[in-house]
């Protein structure tokens, strides 16, 4: 099985999201859906960028190390921008 770090990116808010998922595509229709949350925001996420893991514990680790950096900067090196 296969899990996913994703970041994703909107223009609107000019603000990135971190997450981890088995599914991308279903995951960013939920992101993009009306829910409560960070992410209902906006409307206009994008996937900018996902690293692909086997298993879900070390997803999750990325996920969080990722998080922590609480460095758009970082975040920004890290995707290439």
């Amino acid at each position: 099985m296969q899990y996913f770090v994703y970041i994703l990116y909107s223009h609107q808010l000019d603000r990135y999201y971190t997450g981890y998922t088995q599914d991308i595509e279903e995951r960013l229709k939920r992101h993009l859906s009306d829910h409560k949350g960070y992410t209902s925001k906006a409307k206009d996420w994008q996937v900018v960028y996902q690293e692909n893991y086997d298993s879900k514990t070390d997803a999750y680790k990325r996920e969080r190390q990722i998080k922590s950096w609480m460095s758009r900067k970082k975040i920004e090196e890290l995707i290439g921008k």
